[in-house]
């Protein structure tokens, strides 16, 4: 497993919920121009392979590429999920870079015939607004008096910018686990996961027993007061949520002790603290799979308990709570 797949909740998060093409769909039809929107065969959106950004970027930065029918030619939606804390001056320029390897690639895979359109779109996890340009000629520095003669040379677009820092709880709009996953990730950002605009009721019973699971498991593990998170816990009056986020909350807090316990212990005892932080993950691994997967092959648990690099024991876990299937998670391993 490659360290850059180690400890990245948000970029988890966000590709749980939105490479699902109609979680996708039911959000990203509201963020492009009106026009071309009602133009696009929405129901046969689909998720295409591959990442397009650069490699010193994807601690930063992930993305999702779609393809669709647009009338009677093919486009495609190029989303680059943002959850760096500063913004970057040069983002259009490096769309530009991300879109040409798009390009490039369609045009190996379909040699002789005329590029398709994308329309690119930002999603940013900021804390504050960002003064940032959609436009690509807002890079340039031209002469004011040649500035309608160079125009020509420069290969302009604009990309669709959405700040999660500036868009309105009441303004995100998709499917109930997709507005969810948008909400707590901009609650994340401004300190607030333990507020009333995440913990909407109605909206969670509309998800998935595993996205609750993944959401709750994503709050509970950001920044918040976990004596808080239990009593916000005891405030629902849905006994499914209820019941689903004290029986995580109560799994994920003996994981907390464990860890706790372990770390309290004396430099000179090492080695039996870094045993006890394992086999304290190995079992909450094993529980969250049986409580929500039913029974684990002897085989899998022998498995699981072979591992001891913490880091993936972590990952491991985030996977388990992704999973819809014992053999998906095998497949983890």
């Amino acid at each position: 497993m490659s360290e850059e797949s180690i400890h990245q909740p948000h970029d988890k998060l966000f590709k749980a919920e939105f490479s699902d093409p109609v979680s996708a769909a039911a959000f990203l039809r509201w963020e492009i121009s009106p026009l071309v929107s009602k133009s696009i065969f929405w129901e046969h959106l689909r998720l295409e392979p591959g990442t397009f950004i650069d490699s010193q970027f994807r601690q930063s930065e992930s993305d999702l590429l779609f393809s669709a029918p647009l009338a009677d030619k093919t486009c495609f939606i190029y989303l680059l999920f943002e959850h760096q804390t500063t913004q970057s001056p040069q983002q259009a320029l490096r769309l530009l870079s991300y879109k040409v390897r798009i390009w490039q690639k369609y045009q190996q895979e379909h040699p002789g015939q005329k590029l398709p359109v994308i329309q690119a779109i930002v999603l940013a996890q900021n804390e504050q607004n960002w003064p940032l340009s959609p436009q690509f000629a807002s890079l340039m520095d031209l002469p004011l008096d040649l500035a309608s003669q160079l125009q020509p040379l420069i290969p302009d677009f604009r990309f669709q910018l959405i700040q999660l820092a500036q868009l309105p709880w009441a303004a995100i709009r998709g499917t109930p686990s997709g507005i969810l996953t948008l909400r707590i990730m901009k609650a994340e950002r401004a300190g607030n996961l333990l507020g009333d605009e995440v913990w909407d009721e109605q909206l969670f019973d509309q998800s998935t027993q595993n996205t609750i699971d993944r959401l709750l498991a994503y709050i509970y593990h950001g920044e918040i007061d976990k004596t808080a998170f239990e009593r916000r816990i005891k405030t629902i009056h849905s006994p499914r949520l209820k019941n689903q986020a004290m029986s995580l909350a109560q799994q994920l807090r003996q994981e907390g002790v464990q860890e706790g316990r372990q770390e309290g212990r004396q430099e000179g005892r090492q080695e039996g603290r870094q045993e006890g932080r394992q086999e304290g993950r190995q079992q909450i691994l094993i529980k969250i799979l049986q409580r929500r997967l039913g029974e684990v092959p002897v085989s899998l648990i022998e498995a699981i308990e072979a591992i001891h690099d913490t880091a993936v024991l972590d990952d491991l876990v985030d996977a388990s709570l992704e999973v819809s299937t014992i053999e998906a998670f095998a497949q983890r391993l």
